[in-house]
């Protein structure tokens, strides 16, 4: 079973299967981008969408909002094909790049007051 992935709107989204899956805005938690041993990213775009086995990774440009600097990375994983099924990544999902496709690793939960 295939299934369809391509960048949106001058690269504000992640389509699977011609749905906007993954956007950007978002803060993704990265590390080995710049010199904060984690840092908090700014998504300002994608360039790429791929394919690694059953995760699909994304190049992406963005910020780092703690240095302020402003790398590209490639192959950050945002979600995974189950039974030909795109499942995201859940927010609380650290990204670490290794020259490529990363290995993510959970967070422990955070939850806000009001949130189900």
């Amino acid at each position: 079973m295939s299934v369809a992935l391509r960048v949106l709107d001058d690269g504000a989204w992640v389509s699977v299967d011609d749905e906007r899956r993954v956007s950007v805005s978002e803060l993704w938690r990265v590390a080995a981008v710049c010199d904060c041993v984690c840092a908090d990213f700014v998504v300002e775009g994608f360039t790429a969408v791929g394919v690694d086995g059953r995760v699909v990774t994304a190049d992406v440009y963005g910020q780092c909002i703690r240095c302020g600097k402003t790398p590209s990375v490639r192959g950050v994983p945002v979600g995974r094909v189950v039974d030909g099924v795109f499942r995201p990544f859940a927010a609380d999902v650290v990204r670490f790049p290794r020259g490529g496709l990363a290995a993510p690793q959970r967070l422990p939960a955070s939850r806000s007051a009001g949130e189900d």
